[in-house]
């Protein structure tokens, strides 16, 4: 497995010759040159992790594509024929497996609603939370996509999170609302936390890839 870190949350997952694609949000550069693209997951309804444009260009490029996300996914994306997961699903979407984890997205503030989010485990290897700190129990994590800038995130917090599910390796997501400072001090301390599990942290860029 194959995983590329995209602008902000964005993830492209490939096995075995075909794709899936993770939140495609406001923050993040088009989707270019797809092939053999099996399906699209929204871990909730934010626009930072979809907006219309992206699906359509997504989807102009693939034909038609089953989309995943929670049930407040699927009312905001009503244009979209979305298939609502919750967490404890395990679905398969060859040759992929995904088992869903947490429910609801992290507080930013009790004066903003609370939406439902989702975490996604492929394959039993790679789990990215969405905008959460849901610990897939019960998993060896071989690669964890990391958040570490956003309006509901405490570096603390985050640390804490990694070290909860204490990833063989680990990377940096949800990173383009900090500075070049904010993100160095991130990836700082999140490698921290990797570390106190024996796991490596990887410093990925957009582009960057990371194997399983």
């Amino acid at each position: 497995m194959r995983v590329t870190k995209h602008e902000h949350a964005a993830l492209l997952v490939e096995s075995n010759g075909k794709g899936l694609i993770i939140d495609p949000g406001a923050y993040s550069n088009p989707f270019t040159d797809l092939h053999d693209i099996v399906a699209i997951v929204i871990t909730h309804e934010h626009a930072d992790h979809w907006t219309p444009q992206h699906l359509d260009r997504i989807l102009k490029q693939t034909g038609p594509l089953p989309i995943y996300g929670p049930a407040g996914v699927a009312v905001a994306v009503s244009d979209y024929d979305v298939t609502v997961v919750e967490p404890g699903d395990r679905i398969t979407v060859d040759p992929f497996t995904l088992e869903f984890f947490g429910g609801r997205h992290a507080i930013i503030h009790e004066s903003i609603p609370v939406v439902d989010n989702v975490g996604v485990l492929v394959d039993d290897q790679f789990y990215y939370p969405g905008d959460s700190y849901a610990v897939p129990e019960g998993h060896d994590v071989a690669l964890l996509a990391a958040p570490i800038g956003a309006p509901w995130l405490k570096i603390g917090e985050a640390m804490d999170f990694v070290l909860a599910v204490a990833p063989r390796r680990a990377f940096g997501t949800h990173d383009m609302t900090v500075s070049a400072l904010g993100l160095r001090n991130g990836r700082d301390r999140l490698t921290w936390a990797t570390a106190q599990g024996g796991g490596e942290f990887l410093e990925l860029d957009p582009g960057d890839t990371a194997d399983i």
